[in-house]
């Protein structure tokens, strides 16, 4: 089966390793363009050491683009991590058409920050879609899934790293399996039963203290390692990444409670608080503790003011 591998990333990376140990027929590698003065895409490194073409459109959604992909005649193209859009003429260009990986079950979290989501949102399940996609955003049928727990401690580097990524690339080459055999399913989305969220960005990681330490709690593990919660200290920002909940802590929203070897103790608006262990201020990731000898900080402080 001809196969054509458009991906980036260390996610496409590893979908195309598989792809080589098994001896399959890659007849090329899509990937991003170039980002001046950045390394080459993992992906596009591996490739270009195996000899395959490489092809990095600016843009999926031109007539060249459209007959690039008919001229490699391919069976399929497996689409693992790819972040612009392929409108629908082109992925409907190989003979079996593509299919793509999404790190959600679909038709829920359809969007770009489809991991962070049900992180923030207090979700305690999550997972990945193969789907076969369409003009839609993430709306093109379903050919696997698979499921998740995320844990009440879990941060958004924990789910993919360590759950959605392995468990994404052997969900690629198992739909590749059934393409072959010709059972590959097309499960139409009920989309009303689904949502849509758009980029988990900056204003998104806000923390506002006076909400409950549970929720604060939730948007500093779905920003960790990125986009990263964060506050603001005396008006510069401070990013915040590993910490824990803290119950039974009394004080006004946003002040600092205690500073020990522990962390940074915050008041929550619910009479709970957040332990925080490590942020970043302008530089580097530091504890908590060393950040707050190096800017003076001391107890009473009112963080987000």
């Amino acid at each position: 089966m001809r196969i054509v591998v458009h991906g980036q990333q260390a996610f496409g990376r590893a979908v195309f390793e598989r792809l080589l140990e098994r001896n399959e027929d890659i007849i090329a590698v899509c990937t991003a363009p170039d980002k001046e003065g950045k390394p080459f895409d993992p992906l596009k490194e591996l490739a270009l050491e195996k000899g395959l073409p490489v092809h990095q459109p600016a843009s999926w959604k031109t007539p060249e683009a459209l007959e690039l992909m008919q001229s490699f005649e391919a069976d399929v193209c497996m689409m693992a991590y790819v972040l612009l859009f392929v409108p629908e003429g082109v992925v409907n260009a190989p003979r079996l058409g593509s299919f793509q990986y999404h790190p959600s079950l679909l038709p829920m979290h359809r969007g770009p920050s489809s991991i962070n989501w049900p992180i923030a949102m207090g979700s305690t399940r999550t997972g990945l879609s193969i789907f076969w996609p369409n003009d839609g955003l993430d709306e093109g049928e379903i050919l696997m899934q698979k499921e998740c727990e995320i844990g009440p401690n879990e941060t958004l580097g924990d789910i993919y790293f360590k759950k959605l990524y392995p468990m994404g690339v052997d969900a690629m080459i198992e739909s590749l399996d059934l393409v072959k055999a010709g059972t590959a399913p097309k499960i139409v989305q009920n989309l009303d039963e689904g949502s849509y969220e758009s980029w988990f960005g900056k204003a998104q990681a806000e923390i506002d203290w006076s909400k409950p330490a549970a929720d604060i709690y939730n948007i500093i593990r779905a920003g960790n390692p990125q986009p990263g919660a964060w506050t603001t200290v005396d008006g510069e920002t401070m990013q915040i990444f590993d910490s824990r909940r803290v119950d039974s802590v009394a004080g006004d929203a946003g002040r600092i409670e205690s500073i020990g070897d522990d962390g940074i103790l915050v008041s929550a608006g619910d009479a709970g608080g957040i332990m925080v262990a490590r942020v970043r201020s302008g530089g580097a990731k530091v504890s908590a503790v060393e950040f707050a000898a190096s800017s003076d900080l001391k107890i009473g402080h009112m963080l987000g003011a």
